[in-house]
């Protein structure tokens, strides 16, 4: 197997390039939805998780990105990101196969410690991947159609994300309803389907090319101390960093809330997922031609607030069963949450990939990974160890006063403390985007011109739909 990098890439090698790419993502999701998201939280909860675990589950995959030091030595050492991608790859997806045949070893099966331990190696080697393939794309992905790209490919993972989601969470809850004592195997099928998957992920990596990259560095550190002495890329970090501590306040732990507090069969939760994801699929091919007509700073600046405000929304539901005003805000919350944070990762990623100087690609986006780590990484364990003291403890608001002749007190509803997270996430995401501000990029327009543009676009798809409904009629 040839895994040694190209002098240079002909037109016809980077198309065929990017389709493994396409394909590599697509086997990459289908592992990942398998192992991952809301069936392993399902998982965690059924093998009797504390909040604090189910917090650590959440932050593994962020706190792995402090090793990626570890990846730009690599890539120093041996020059060749692509066979590091391919080997690296094998480490991370073996353990799920692992986590997947253990019942079938051992009467105990998999308990929540084991499940965690194999997870972080399955982590920390996709971290080491992580860092090497973006370094890859930087160089493969022609920069003019960066955003074009990714986002036709976001929009197929995502398609696949939906389909497979659906599917098994419809299994699961057929599974959990007629043979609930089979539910732990099903979990261990799936870590075998996914680890089996990503294999051959593996294949189709190892067969796309890799064209040589411009600088190779002597000095690690030397190289590493580059992206801190950028000005406008430390102001990118500093934003990067307190958005995702924001949101991974809350965010992990939707599912959870769903499950335990209101209620909702697994099958609901994921349908609500998909429905997000559904919208995202029909906007993402915009974000992406909007990022590249004008900036990837003004799709943040417009999704980012939709978001933060959908977060804020969770602290304001409940349980829809014969409920409508309950379940349409469920619904309308999904749709938002799907439009604007399929703009917000697009552009967030692109905007990492547009700063970072092509010569210095590895060093900056290792960077930014390992800073802005730490932040996400934490953020889901203080939110696991506070959910687990309110868990014990009721939050209560009341206002007494006194008059001439009597008292007033005014008591204000009790809140799950859940619900206290939400707001808390949210408002805090929304004071870290006043951080954007600071970041220059270049091409970016006022956020008033996307808006617009937007609702022109808006207005002329209506329009053609009107045009067509009309003349079928006549």
């Amino acid at each position: 197997m040839n895994l040694h990098p190209s002098d240079h890439l002909s037109e016809t090698e980077i198309k065929a390039g990017l389709k493994l790419v396409i394909k590599d993502g697509l086997a990459a999701e289908a592992m990942a939805t398998l192992t991952g998201g809301a069936f392993l939280v399902a998982m965690a909860v059924k093998l009797g998780a504390s909040n604090l675990q189910i917090g650590l589950l959440a932050a593994l995959p962020t706190l792995a990105n402090i090793f990626q030091l570890v990846a730009i030595w690599l890539v120093h050492r041996y020059k060749n990101r692509r066979a590091i991608s391919v080997i690296c790859s094998i480490f991370a997806r073996f353990p799920l196969l692992i986590i997947g045949v253990l019942p079938f070893i051992f009467k105990m099966g998999t308990s929540i410690q084991v499940l965690i331990f194999l997870l972080f190696f399955h982590y920390f080697f996709a971290s080491v991947v992580g860092t090497s393939w973006n370094s890859w794309m930087k160089d493969l992905v022609p920069g003019k159609t960066l955003g074009r790209f990714f986002s036709h490919r976001s929009r197929l993972i995502q398609i696949l994300n939906v389909s497979l989601s659906l599917f098994i969470a419809i299994v699961l809850d057929y599974i959990k309803t007629h043979y609930p004592e089979r539910e732990m195997l099903a979990y261990s099928i799936m870590f075998i389907t996914g680890g089996a998957i990503g294999m051959l992920g593996v294949y189709v990596l190892s067969k796309t090319p890799e064209p040589m990259s411009e600088s190779m560095y002597e000095n690690i550190f030397q190289s590493l101390a580059k992206p801190f002495r950028d000005k406008n890329f430390r102001k990118f970090l500093v934003f990067n960093s307190l958005w995702a501590f924001s949101l991974n306040i809350a965010t992990p732990f939707i599912t959870v809330y769903l499950m335990k507090a209101i209620f909702l069969p697994i099958s609901y939760i994921i349908g609500l997922g998909i429905l997000g994801q559904l919208c995202g699929i029909l906007v993402i091919r915009s974000w992406g031609r909007y990022s590249d007509k004008f900036s990837n700073k003004t799709i943040i600046g417009i999704c980012g607030p939709v978001y933060t405000c959908c977060i804020i929304a969770w602290s304001l539901t409940g349980n829809p069963s014969g409920n409508i005003s309950a379940a349409l805000v469920l619904v309308l919350i999904s749709v938002l949450s799907g439009i604007s944070i399929a703009g917000v990762n697009l552009a967030m990623s692109n905007i990492g990939l547009k700063l970072a100087p092509k010569e210095d690609a590895i060093v900056y986006i290792s960077a930014r990974c390992m800073i802005t780590s730490v932040f996400p990484a934490v953020a889901p364990i203080v939110g696991g160890l506070a959910a687990d003291f309110f868990a014990l403890h009721q939050f209560a608001w009341s206002e007494q006063w006194s008059r001439s002749f009597f008292v007033e007190v005014l008591y204000f509803p009790q809140w799950h403390y859940w619900k206290l997270f939400f707001f808390t996430g949210g408002a805090l995401a929304l004071l870290s985007l006043r951080m954007l501000v600071n970041v220059y990029e270049e091409g970016e327009t006022k956020k008033g011109i996307v808006i617009a543009g937007l609702l022109t676009s808006m207005s002329n798809v209506f329009r053609r739909f009107l045009g067509k409904y009309a003349a079928r009629n006549n």
